[in-house]
């Protein structure tokens, strides 16, 4: 008994510190237990993770590195794209799952039937009758803009079948800049996903992207017209927005390149606005990817593709799509929906990438159309040949009505002399390389002396100005361009006795004693009398001087 006791007293002294080792370890067999089973369910999901955000062009960090060997998941779903021509060279499609059902083929069905030819004709009468004026189109959404909207992009590589996406640039939030006067523009980098049938451009946002606003979006139309209501009232609406990888539509087409999401349509048809409102923009924002490049376009015609082919295919080696009838969901590292512009006719190289000119664009019709001449004829150096002067005809109204007289004294004065009619259904191969060829060229003022961009740098415009004070019209839409193209610029303003005006009205009328009356009444009134009803005779005796000193120029 007194043992017990004993006992009982030496496990009191010793409970304390027993006690406390035993649950210390305790405390450590439990967290190891726990720790051991829950990687089992852990590892899954992190992997799953570093899968997706591989899949999706996001980084992943070295802790997930690891988990990303399973051969299972690859990049997102692709169909191996055929440009479908010789002519493009280079395939930016990406063939991940050759079983994919997915097919390629033409989207654009359209054709140019009755229909679309009395489009054609209603738009080319249209360079007289558009709405000089209209209002800014007001955003959806309150979004900030660049203050570098033409920053450069590099090209990313192309993927090999099967390769991750893990090497794509960080994704940046869209940046759409609706403060031009012109045009809107959004420019996305990351994983951008177009789906043209629905005028759909979604960009897949990441975990590394901050203080993003859930379903953010913006409209916009891709005609870079944006202040001229009329035109732009046909025009479809493209919507750009913000989305989460789950929500996002599934890719059947990726590429490798950049594309371009731009619109015709308007006053396309006319060959004045066919350049300032959608080639040159077009030049402006896609020639810095040297034809890595996809164009999708809105708004399409098939004749208008057609008739600008040589152009197109400069701009970009892949196949152009019809992006109303696309259903294919095309997947790009980097987009830009709407075009960069800047005036009619006009690139301001403090503004484009990598500082083009009106003088680069010229180089670069030049090299589509291989036109032979960079400059005219020097006088002095070939005395015995004679300068070309091509006279671009007019067949509906403002037309030279004494052509003939016309040709004949330039003929007299030493000019080998042609004459030149442009109409909807020339090639414009054919005409560039007529214009190409000569080293003067003059008209009244129309669409016609857009083919200007064909001359040899250094020839010479004459523009004739119709009576009703266009001066500055006619300045605009030609003459300062004609100048940022490094060509000599005249400019002949005719009398009322020069204008077939004089058989339509009295003398005493505002048609020729306050013109800027008509002006005051809006574009159309205006354009009516001094665009439409009004046909032009020179003054031989008075318009001779012009053809002279043209020669003097080529001296």
């Amino acid at each position: 008994m007194e043992n017990e006791k004993e006992l009982v007293r030496n496990v009191g002294r010793i409970e304390p510190r027993s006690l406390s080792l035993g649950l210390l370890v305790g405390f450590f067999l439990a967290l190891f237990t726990y720790v051991s089973i829950s990687d089992r369910y852990t590892t899954p999901l992190l992997t799953i993770e570093s899968r997706v955000a591989s899949a999706y062009g996001v980084p992943s960090s070295p802790l997930l590195k690891h988990k990303m060997n399973s051969p299972q998941l690859g990049p997102r779903n692709a169909t191996e794209e055929n440009p479908g021509s010789d002519l493009f060279k280079k395939n930016d499609a990406i063939k991940v799952q050759p079983s994919s059902s997915y097919v390629i083929h033409d989207a654009s069905s359209g054709r140019l039937d009755a229909s679309s030819t009395q489009k054609l004709g209603n738009e080319t009468i249209r360079e007289d009758w558009h709405e000089k004026d209209g209002e800014n189109r007001v955003p959806d959404k309150n979004s900030s803009t660049s203050g570098d909207s033409t920053q450069k992009e590099d090209i990313i590589n192309p993927k090999q079948p099967g390769e991750r996406n893990a090497d794509v640039r960080p994704q940046r939030k869209p940046i759409c800049d609706f403060s031009s006067r012109r045009s809107d523009i959004c420019k996305m980098e990351g994983d951008v996903r177009i789906h043209g049938k629905s005028s759909s451009v979604v960009f897949v946002t990441s975990n590394q992207m901050r203080n993003l606003e859930p379903n953010e979006s913006w409209r916009l139309k891709t005609y870079a017209r944006k202040f001229d209501k009329t035109a732009m009232k046909e025009i479809r609406e493209v919507s750009v927005k913000m989305s989460s990888s789950i929500d996002a539509p599934r890719c059947t087409l990726n590429h490798s390149i950049p594309a371009v999401v731009f619109a015709v349509g308007g006053y396309t048809g006319n060959m004045y606005h066919g350049f300032s409102d959608a080639l040159i923009p077009l030049f402006i924002t896609s020639r810095q990817f040297n034809g890595d490049v996809q164009l999708l376009i809105t708004n399409t015609h098939l004749w208008w593709v057609h008739k600008y082919r040589h152009i197109l295919k400069s701009l970009s080696r892949y196949e152009t799509i019809d992006f109303d009838n696309d259903d294919q969901v095309r997947c790009y590292p980097h987009a830009i929906v709407g075009l960069e512009s800047h005036e009619d006719m006009a690139i301001d190289p403090s503004r484009a990438p990598n500082g083009y000119s009106m003088v680069d664009f010229t180089k670069f019709l030049r090299s589509a159309y291989s036109l032979d001449r960079d400059s005219p004829i020097k006088m002095g150096e070939h005395p015995e040949k004679k300068p070309r002067l091509v006279i671009i005809d007019r067949y509906r109204t403002r037309r030279l009505v004494n052509i003939q007289e016309i040709v004949k004294m330039a003929e007299d004065l030493g000019y080998e002399v042609l004459r030149a009619e442009a109409r909807s259904g020339t090639e414009v191969a054919e005409f560039a390389h007529l214009i190409n060829s000569c080293d003067v060229m003059m008209g009244v003022h129309g669409a016609g002396l857009t083919n200007l961009v064909f001359l040899p740098m250094n020839a010479v415009l004459i523009q004739v100005v119709p009576w009703g004070r266009l001066e500055s019209v006619a300045k605009y839409d030609f003459g300062d361009p004609a100048r940022n193209m490094k060509l000599h610029y005249l400019e002949y303003s005719i009398s009322e006795e020069e204008s077939t005006l004089i058989d339509l009205y009295p003398r005493d009328h505002p048609v020729f004693k306050d013109p800027m009356s008509l002006h005051r009444q809006g574009w159309r009134a205006m354009g009516k009398v001094y665009l439409v009803e009004q046909n032009v005779k020179l003054d031989l005796r008075r318009f001779r001087p012009v053809l002279l000193k043209a020669l003097e120029l080529l001296h």
